[in-house]
C-alpha cells in the first residue's frame, strides 16, 4: 500500500489511498460479496421501476414519472461510489488520484443533494394531489412536472460547486491516506496543511441548508396531507390518501435519518468507524430498500412489475421452446 509520507504543501498531491474496510482477507472477500449482491439487486430494483413507469400506461402520471426520475437518480448514485469500494476491497493499492477524487466527492454528494431535493418534490407533488385535488391537474402539468425534475439536477450540482472549489484550492499535506471508503469532506479537511476553520464552516452552512431546508418543506408538506387525510371520513378515501404517502415517507425516514445521524448528531464524525458505517448506509442500504418500498406499498406498481416479470417468463419460455 503506497502512501505519500512527505509534506506537501505546494498542494501537488497526484492521489489518495483509501484504506476502505482494513480487516483479515477473507472478511474482505466477504464483503465483497455481499456489497456486490446488494449493488446488483439495487441496479435490478430501480431499473424495475423504470422499466415499469415506461412501459405501463396507467403509470404514465406526474407522480410515476417523478419516482422513475428518483429512480434514475438512485443507479446513477451508486454507481459512481460504490464500483470504486468493491474495487478497493480486493485491491492491494486501493489508490485514487487526486482529480479521481475530488470527482467522487463531486458526483456523490451532488446526487445526495439531488436526491433531497426530488424527495421534497414528490412531497409538493403528493400535498397538491390530497389537499389541492380540484387545482392539482391546473398547477401540475407536464411543463412544471420537466421544470421541477431539471431544478432537482440542476440544483444538486449546482449546489456542491461552492464545496468542490474551496476544497480544490486546499494545500494538502502527507500522508495522503483517507481513512475511509471514498472521498468524504470529512477526511479531505483533515489532510490540509493550513487552517480550514473558514472552509469547514462555509462548507457546514452549505450542508446544513441542503439537509434541512427540504427536510422542513417535506415536513410541512405532510403536516397539511395529515391534517387534510383525519377530516376525510373513514372509508371515502381516507387509506388511499395516506397510502400513496407511507411509501415516501418511509424512504424520506431512511434518506435523512442516516443522514442526520452522520452530519448532524454531535461527535458521531470523531469515530471513523461510525463516519463509514453511516455513509455505507444511505450509500448502498438506501437505493437498496428505496424499490422495495415503493414496490411493497404501490398497488398499481405491483401489477406493472407482474406484467413484465409474465412477459419475461414468457419471453423465456418461447426461447426454450424454439
Amino acid at each position: 500500500m503506497r502512501t505519500l509520507e512527505t509534506t506537501n504543501i505546494s498542494g501537488s498531491v497526484t492521489e489518495f489511498v483509501l484504506l476502505g474496510f482494513p480487516c483479515r482477507r477473507d472478511i474482505q472477500v466477504l464483503l465483497f460479496v455481499i456489497f456486490s449482491l446488494i449493488y446488483l439487486l439495487t441496479l435490478m430494483g430501480n431499473t424495475s421501476i423504470i422499466c415499469a413507469v415506461w412501459s405501463s400506461r396507467k403509470l404514465h402520471t406526474l407522480m410515476y414519472i417523478l419516482l422513475a426520475n428518483f429512480s434514475f437518480l438512485e443507479v446513477c448514485y451508486v454507481s459512481f461510489d460504490v464500483p470504486k469500494m468493491l474495487a478497493n476491497i480486493i485491491s492491494q493499492t486501493k489508490s485514487i488520484s487526486y482529480a479521481g477524487c475530488l470527482l467522487q466527492f463531486y458526483f456523490f454528494f451532488s446526487m445526495c443533494a439531488a436526491e433531497g431535493l426530488f424527495l421534497s418534490v414528490m412531497s409538493f407533488d403528493r400535498f397538491l394531489a390530497i389537499c389541492r385535488p380540484l387545482h392539482y391537474p391546473i398547477i401540475m402539468t407536464h411543463r412544471l412536472c420537466a421544470w421541477l425534475v431539471v431544478f432537482c439536477w440542476a440544483g444538486g450540482f449546482l449546489w456542491l460547486l461552492t464545496p468542490l472549489t474551496l476544497i480544490s484550492q486546499m494545500p494538502l499535506c502527507g500522508p495522503n491516506t483517507i481513512d475511509h471508503f471514498l472521498c468524504d469532506l470529512a477526511p479531505l479537511l483533515a489532510l490540509s496543511c493550513s487552517s480550514v476553520s473558514g472552509i469547514t464552516l462555509i462548507c457546514g452552512i452549505i450542508s446544513s441548508l441542503i439537509i434541512f431546508l427540504p427536510f422542513l418543506y417535506i415536513l410541512g408538506t405532510y403536516f397539511c396531507v395529515l391534517s387534510v387525510g383525519l377530516q376525510v371520513p373513514p372509508g371515502s378515501g381516507r387509506h388511499k390518501a395516506f397510502s400513496t404517502c407511507a411509501s415516501h415517507l418511509a424512504v424520506v425516514c431512511l434518506f435523512y435519518g442516516s443522514v442526520m445521524v452522520m452530519y448532524v448528531s454531535p461527535g458521531s464524525g470523531d469515530y471513523p468507524g461510525m463516519q463509514k458505517f453511516v455513509t455505507l448506509f444511505y450509500a448502498l442500504a438506501t437505493p437498496f430498500f428505496n424499490p422495495l418500498i415503493y414496490n411493497f406499498w404501490n398497488k398499481d406498481m405491483k401489477e406493472a412489475l407482474k406484467k413484465i416479470l409474465n412477459l419475461l417468463l414468457w419471453e423465456i419460455s418461447k426461447g426454450f421452446k424454439s
